[in-house]
């Protein structure tokens, strides 16, 4: 028996230690067709071991001409709604048209805040998920909006989600999910609900409204509301927390590729084109001054497709 790193670092002598414990930490070491837990896990000669290294992204990106829905900004931050479909920074297989390269040709001196590969970059939405995110213009905003992003105190994130519900929930309207999320046990690409080796995970959801779900005649379908608008105030902000979570309760979130349920998404009208997931509200003191911020971006047209009229 023996080190997982180390028995890598023997197999890839121009790699660092670093380098090795990134790939385990980005889920791209396998150990028997799980991915590995931690780095210092010991594997025997009869284990498989398998790594995918990943195509390395540009180390500095490239300011780009993008427009920005800009809700505030000031010197020292920037407060923006995210369109569905932007990726937040380059990675592989998007290495332009991020919302990193639009903020480098709006902000020129965002580079090097908080690293050159992710300057401003305090928080991450999915690259399907609209709405509220929050980007530092200077090393003390950086440095306050981390610490207060990773202590979750002083910071009120609301989502909207629509998702789908089955008729035996229908009188539940409001609950708290607690409990552990970390990489799924097989699918490195998958965050999954885990018993160990996760990270706390706390959202409170509340049913917003209820609406009769078309079929693809649009008739209504029997009295059923198989369409819930859900309200998700966060405490914590695991990767894919609230999708994963939703899931969870039966009620995936509509569009979801990863954790839906795709044949029910075929049956509305119209067909979902993305996760229906909306960073709704946003609530923060300012890094820089004793001054709380309220935000709230607009429900996107095509989640108002799937909502009754108020």
């Amino acid at each position: 028996m023996e080190r997982l790193d180390k028995l890598l670092l023997g197999r890839y002598p121009d790699f660092s230690r670093s380098r090795i414990e990134g790939l385990v930490k980005g889920g791209f070491v396998t150990v028997n067709g799980a991915v590995a837990e931690k780095a210092g896990m010991k594997v025997s000669e009869t284990d498989e071991i398998e790594v995918e290294i990943p195509p390395p992204v540009p180390a500095i990106p490239e300011p780009e001409d993008i427009p920005l829905d800009i809700v505030f900004e000031d010197e020292d931050m920037i407060v923006l709604n995210k369109a569905p479909g932007m990726v937040v920074h380059p990675a592989p297989g998007h290495f332009t048209g991020t919302l990193v390269n639009a903020l480098l040709h709006h902000c020129p001196n965002l580079s090097g805040i908080g690293g050159v590969a992710r300057p401003g970059i305090v928080h991450r939405l999915d690259q399907d998920t609209s709405g509220l995110i929050v980007v530092a213009k200077s090393q003390k905003a950086m440095d306050g909006l981390t610490a207060a992003f990773a202590s979750h105190k002083h910071i009120e994130k609301t989502y909207l989600a629509i998702c789908h519900k089955p008729p035996m929930q229908a009188d539940l309207t409001r609950g708290r999910i607690e409990n552990l999320i970390g990489r799924h046990p097989v699918d490195r690409k998958r965050m999954a609900i885990v018993e160990r080796n996760g990270k706390t995970a706390i959202t409170n959801w509340e049913v917003l409204q209820t609406v009769p779900a078309l079929d693809g005649s649009s008739a209504r379908r029997a009295n059923t509301p198989a369409i819930s608008l859900m309200q998700c105030l966060i405490e914590t902000g695991r990767t894919h927390q609230i999708r994963v979570h939703m899931a969870s309760l039966g009620r995936p979130v509509i569009g979801d590729a990863v954790y839906g349920k795709s044949p029910l998404d075929k049956r509305l009208t119209p067909v979902p084109s993305r996760q229906m997931l909306h960073a709704w509200k946003l609530r923060l003191w300012h890094p820089c001054r004793s001054e709380q911020l309220s935000f709230e971006a607009p429900i996107p047209s095509d989640m108002q497709a799937y909502m009754s009229p108020v």
